[in-house]
């Protein structure tokens, strides 16, 4: 429950206003579920109700007397800076294999967005998306040329998919794909509770010549609705430093190079 809760409150942060629909989309479970969450959270001071959905609470203004925050919402800030930081290892981590003057390929997700960022020190190099967040962290960096895929945007994930997305990914070739996703299992690989995500998640890993899965330690082991790079497709696997060793022996079994940032 504290793991779902936490995701709960990542996914409103991120996009400041959520549907109990998109949150049960999210995170693979029912609306019923969302709601009991978010209710309690609500009455918590973590979030604020709206019409059809939740957002963040509005900072609230500074006390006359100093004191320490609530301990619930002390101890949520302290997490979600601490999957922050992960993500930020886990980015850097990626962004080290990265060759000036090559061509790679960034799927969506806040991880690529924070590999996105990271790029910009890098001189002479191609990128290829399709996420919107992706886009706007190259924006402000004139040697990136970027390669923005076209389709149909997806609110919910912040990318464009569809058919028209999938067929300009098959005459593309990039050095490496970096993809994300909810889940990554010896037995399925990465996996993404997205249908229209995993579609065009597909023709980006045919796409790369060398795969790249970015997945904090919270993600191994789950696995969820729809495959997107089988087990046997993923060359490096980038985690973060919480990930449990037994199952990192597991993947690096299965011929996996998993980085531990």
């Amino acid at each position: 429950m504290a793991e779902r809760r936490r995701r709960l409150l990542e996914q409103v942060r991120d996009r400041g206003y959520v549907s109990f629909r998109e949150l049960a989309l999210a995170l693979e479970t029912s609306e019923s579920t969302v709601r009991r969450d978010l209710r309690s959270m609500v009455a918590d001071g973590l979030l604020t109700a709206t019409r059809g959905g939740v957002g963040p609470v509005n900072a609230p203004a500074a006390p006359a007397t100093p004191g320490p925050p609530a301990p619930a919402a002390a101890a949520v800030d302290d997490q979600s800076d601490r999957v922050s930081r992960q993500r930020q290892a886990i980015a850097a981590s990626a962004a080290a294999l990265v060759v000036p003057g090559s061509a790679v390929l960034l799927g969506p997700g806040r991880t690529t967005t924070a590999l996105a960022h990271r790029l910009t020190s890098i001189s002479h190099l191609t990128v290829v998306t399709n996420s919107i967040t992706v886009t706007n962290a190259l924006v402000a960096a004139p040697q990136i040329d970027v390669v923005l895929i076209g389709g149909a945007l997806r609110r919910s994930i912040g990318a464009v998919v569809g058919p028209s997305t999938e067929q300009a990914l098959r005459g593309l070739r990039g050095a490496q794909v970096f993809l994300s996703g909810e889940g990554v299992t010896v037995e399925r690989g990465l996996t993404t509770p997205n249908v229209f995500a995993a579609a065009t998640d597909q023709a980006m890993m045919t796409a790369g010549r060398q795969v790249v899965v970015l997945a904090d330690h919270s993600k191994l082991g789950r696995d969820t609705m729809c495959q997107t790079v089988p087990a046997d497709r993923i060359d490096v696997l980038v985690t973060d430093s919480d990930a449990d060793p037994e199952f990192v022996t597991r993947l690096r079994a299965e011929g996996i190079d998993v980085r531990v940032a």
